[in-house]
């Protein structure tokens, strides 16, 4: 007997991922399989390829995977990095070391640039790196967009314009799993080679499937890769059978729910969808502001312009338990919030603001946070809702 008592109405979720699932995605998810001759398989897989290609502003071949980002990750390793070759991967902290760690496994020798607390990544940093590497050995470099533990998010452009400067060949390669749907991304005009993401963000689709967006040129090297692969493997998967771009079934619920998703972000409009994005990101940075006043609680970004759209990372100060703070809110309040990764674990928590959520939404989070604050004695500057509904109140 399922003792655990019933809630009513529904909890807020606002970690940065899983984000909240429309009832459309849903609804198209709980249809029956399709054997795979069935035409309609075929197009759901073209509407996804395609929509991603357009999501993502790009021309170039879109690879999907039964995975979650730090496969994608993989997916982007075994196809570019040979055993002993150099990559450069700027710190950003918790997500970039773990992007580290899996290219070492694969026998990477990785050079990291330093991560600074607070900070977005530096382009100066990058092209001297760059620079120093006259015998061009570093053969890409892997920057994450938006640190999902951070809240921070790197201007990808000036990295971009640090690689043409230092004329170096290295491929640009993005990870954007944290911020495709939510801040605005174009492949072609970025000049990124390789672009990755997953489904459980901005996508609003239920975790499990990932994505590669790979240009020619990187997809002649990976081509030339001797490196061993097989699952991964852009070549067997650049194929008009199904059963061939996923090496095996495709996860057909998925991929109804990302074509679902997908045609809900197009009917609302992508430029909605990204000023939608800023508004409440606004809206919660406001509240924050004022929270942050008693000096407990703080922004963990020091940059303003580089607080990302999708979460918002907050520090707090010595002798706070965020996650008692985290089971406060989601267990009284119904208000589930994230808490700190990595070097972040136990100093700070999140809350996420991406996918498919509207002001009212925001408001009731940010009231179920202040609440629980409120029983766990910390201290914090009050009318923080207030000056979030002045934020969405301003805008035009």
């Amino acid at each position: 007997m399922n003792t655990i008592p019933r809630i009513p109405g529904h909890r807020f979720l606002h970690s940065p991922g899983p984000s909240r699932v429309p009832d459309e995605v849903l609804h198209a998810m709980s249809r029956q399989p399709m054997d795979l001759a069935d035409p309609r398989v075929d197009a759901c897989i073209a509407a996804c390829e395609l929509g991603l290609k357009r999501l993502l502003h790009t021309h170039s071949d879109v690879f999907m995977y039964a995975t979650n980002g730090h496969g994608a990750w993989e997916a982007v390793i075994a196809n570019l990095v040979a055993p002993g070759s150099k990559v450069l991967i700027p710190g950003t902290g918790h997500f970039s070391e773990g992007w580290s760690a899996q290219a070492e496994a694969f026998g990477a020798r990785v050079i990291r640039t330093p991560w600074i607390e607070g900070q977005p990544i530096s382009p100066a940093v990058i092209e001297a790196e760059l620079r120093a590497d006259i015998a061009h050995e570093i053969v890409a470099v892997f920057a994450v967009h938006t640190d999902t533990a951070s809240g921070i998010t790197s201007d990808l452009p000036a990295l971009r314009a640090a690689i043409d400067a230092a004329r170096h060949p290295a491929l640009f390669v993005v990870d954007v799993v944290a911020s495709l749907g939510a801040a605005p991304f174009a492949m072609d005009e970025l000049r990124a080679n390789v672009v990755l993401g997953a489904s459980q963000k901005g996508l609003m689709v239920p975790p499990g499937l990932g994505f590669v967006a790979v240009d020619e040129r990187a997809f002649e090297f990976a081509a030339r890769n001797p490196a061993p692969r097989y699952y991964w493997d852009w070549r067997l998967r650049r194929s008009e059978l199904s059963y061939r771009k996923f090496c095996g079934t495709p996860p057909q619920s998925l991929l109804a729910g990302l074509e679902a998703s997908l045609a809900l972000i197009f009917r609302e409009g992508e430029d909605a969808v990204l000023a939608r994005h800023r508004l409440l990101a606004h809206a919660v940075h406001a509240a924050v502001a004022r929270w942050s006043e008693l000096g407990t609680l703080s922004f963990f970004c020091d940059v303003p312009a580089a607080r990302s759209v999708s979460v918002t990372t907050i520090r707090v100060a010595e002798g706070v338990d965020p996650e008692a703070l985290r089971s406060i809110a989601r267990e009284r309040f119904q208000v589930s919030i994230a808490g700190g990764l990595g070097p972040l674990a136990g100093r700070a928590f999140r809350i996420g603001h991406l996918g498919d959520l509207n002001p009212a939404m925001i408001l009731g989070a940010l009231a179920g946070v202040e609440a629980a604050m409120t029983v766990k004695g910390i201290p914090f500057g009050a009318g923080g809702v207030q000056r979030a509904v002045e934020a969405l109140s301003q805008a035009g």
